[in-house]
């Protein structure tokens, strides 16, 4: 079996074994277990999941709430010639459909869902009849309501169950508690306990968090100090700018990055700073997930983020390649007053949540009894600003509404255009001959994508428009000529945000509001936010702490690295040279304790206090009334 699952990783990825615990995991896999996998971020999870499924006859169906990880996942097994797709926001019922009969009559072998594809009775069906090796949960934590990310299509998940009961099921996250763990399991029916996890310890990774009253200044000196490749983050898009210009001015090569840009500009900015014409990236949170660059020597956060696990996620991104890096936390008191306050604002009120609801339906015009099952593009500032509301609080209250089905909001993401002809070759040639304007861009399809009869292809108006010398909006305009002919559908890409109306409109004054539920997640989220403050108060380790928090069995020693074990190090210096002074002041004669004192040239006062007492207490020096004597060789 091992040989088997050796000889894949061989085959397709080109590695002669396996990281800490990939083995292990692959192994239950193997065995039909279900597997919950602990890996931190950059061990390797998608490879647990991967081998396995490529040594199974059939199909891996992977559930994952990121559109943009789901993506970088395929795009990288298809590099290395294995079939894999995705259903996403975007798509339509017809794409969907054509998608699905392949996953069960050819020869896909990974096949990606958002959890929210569940509600879908195509989806529940076509699945029915696969043939089905294992069933992957990636992001596992997010079905638990203890979780830092709770969402509420996770419930679903569940009934996959049903379809196949027989096929293990595999979950997978970087980040989980105790409680989360075991809710992770429960809430997925495992047939039995099965957790394996990889230490949360990272000996190449020191961690930093530091109060600062001046952080733009430091932010210069750590990056002139550490010198590599960098992820600076930020609150939002506003600071993604003005850090980025900041660092420029300073004559460090940045760019700044958040999900508002257009893909082709995201794209090239990621780009640039993978291949190290960008030092520093400063970003939201938006960036790095699915991002695979090793090389990363800081990981610098400008404000606190919500959540320990957030945090871990994303400092986690340094050092991939086990050299030395530094995850470093700037943060002030301001910062920590302004982060509780925000609670508030995720968890409104029933009334506001009723009238959000309300003016979504009249904002897309939704009549009362319709738009089951119906899509926008959805603009949330826009929204916002029509409706006069809080933008952060729109977007909780909308969440809301997800977990209670009334509606699903994908992440933002870019869906290229695609294309498919509606006829066949022998009707599509007698058009060519009758419109010969439009032959050379029939051609031009035809030669670039084979199965375009079949299903859906991914097209690019505008390297068409650059083969056929023609500028890009006539070529946009020809296609949606050929789909006015019926002869085919075109359709243009778009990288917005998608909801969906999951049942029909109902009167918003009739809405139900689960009181408990959200005055319990407030709760918890009051929970993770103490947590993170007794992270920042921590005076014996950071990284013992990190582990402590996820119930790491191999925490026992201080990492030697954190900011608060080099200062103890240096503290500890400090007082050997302070014992050093007082013992020479005293190994020829008695001093008094004022005249001992006076006579220190090293450390502070109240250090050499504390030293002269340490001192006195373990014998090595006799106090009489105020005369101090030496009585113990160091």
């Amino acid at each position: 079996m091992e040989k088997t699952s050796l000889a894949t990783l061989k085959q397709y990825w080109g590695y002669d074994r396996f990281r800490p615990m990939q083995e292990e995991i692959i192994h239950e896999v193997m065995l039909g277990r279900d597997t919950l996998a602990l890996l931190p971020t950059g061990g390797g999870k998608s490879i647990c999941f991967q081998v396995p499924a490529l040594v199974q006859e059939g199909i891996c169906i992977v559930i994952s709430p990121l559109i943009a990880l789901m993506k970088d996942q395929i795009q990288n097994l298809r590099e290395r010639g294995i079939q894999a797709v995705a259903i996403h926001a975007g798509m339509t019922y017809r794409e969907i459909d054509i998608l699905l009969d392949n996953c069960i009559f050819g020869q896909i072998k990974f096949l990606y869902l958002a959890p929210e594809r569940l509600y879908s009775e195509l989806v529940i069906e076509r699945l029915k009849h696969m043939r089905i090796n294992l069933f992957v949960i990636d992001e596992a934590h997010c079905i638990s309501e203890w979780g830092h990310d709770f969402r509420p299509s996770y419930r679903e998940l569940s009934n996959l169950r049903t379809l196949h009961p027989a096929v293990p099921m595999m979950a997978l996250t970087a980040t989980a508690t105790p409680r989360v763990i075991a809710d992770i399991q429960k809430q997925l029916h495992f047939r039995q306990e099965n957790v394996l996890s990889a230490s949360f310890q990272r000996d190449n990774l020191a961690y930093m968090a530091l109060e600062e009253g001046n952080k733009m200044e430091r932010l210069i000196r750590i990056l002139t100090q550490t010198g590599g490749a960098s992820i600076v983050y930020v609150r939002n898009r506003k600071e993604t700018r003005e850090v980025a210009q900041f660092l420029l001015d300073h004559g460090i090569s940045a760019d700044y990055y958040h999900a508002g840009l257009e893909m082709p500009v995201r794209m090239a900015k990621q780009e640039a700073w993978k291949g190290n014409r960008t030092r520093v990236i400063v970003a939201t949170n938006a960036f790095g997930m699915g991002i695979d660059k090793a090389d990363v020597r800081t990981v610098i956060h400008l404000d606190i983020p919500e959540t320990i696990e957030a945090y871990f996620q994303e400092a986690g991104r340094a050092g991939r390649d086990q050299k030395k890096a530094f995850a470093v936390l700037l943060y002030d008191q301001e910062d920590r007053d302004r982060l509780w306050k925000s609670v508030d604002k995720q968890f409104p009120d029933s009334q506001l949540i009723r009238q959000t609801y309300h003016h979504l339906c009249n904002h897309f015009q939704i009549a009362y009894g319709a738009g089951m099952g119906v899509s926008f593009e959805f603009d949330l500032i826009e929204f916002s600003k029509k409706y006069q509301l809080d933008p952060v609080i729109t977007l909780h209250a909308i969440k809301y509404l997800e977990r209670e089905r009334w509606v699903a909001l994908s992440d933002t993401v870019f869906v290229p255009a695609r294309f498919k002809f509606e006829v066949s070759f022998q009707e599509l040639y007698r058009f060519q001959i009758q419109y010969a304007k439009y032959d050379p861009l029939i051609k031009a399809v035809l030669r670039a994508h084979g199965g375009v009869f079949d299903h859906f292809v991914p097209i690019n108006e505008f390297q068409l428009a650059k083969q056929l010398a023609r500028p890009a909006h006539e070529v946009i305009k020809m296609l949606d000529f050929l789909q006015q002919q019926e002869l085919a559908t075109y359709l243009p890409q778009t990288h917005t945000p998608q909801l969906q109306f999951l049942q029909a409109r109902v009167d918003y004054k009739n809405l139900h509001v689960d009181h408990p539920f959200i005055a319990a997640r407030k709760r918890v989220r009051q929970e993770q936010l103490l947590a993170f403050y007794a992270y920042l108060d921590e005076t014996e380790c950071r990284g013992l702490s990190l582990q402590r928090y996820f119930a790491d069995q191999a925490a026992s020693t201080p990492c030697g690295q954190c900011d608060l074990c080099l200062k103890r190090k240096h503290q500890e210096r400090l007082q050997q040279r302070i014992i050093t002074e007082i013992q020479a002041h005293l190994i020829d004669s008695p001093h008094s304790q004022s005249t001992l004192l006076a006579g220190l040239t090293v450390g502070k006062p109240t250090l050499q206090i504390q030293t002269l007492e340490l001192l006195i207490a373990s014998g090595k020096i006799h106090r009489e009334d105020d005369v101090l004597t030496w009585v113990h060789p160091i």
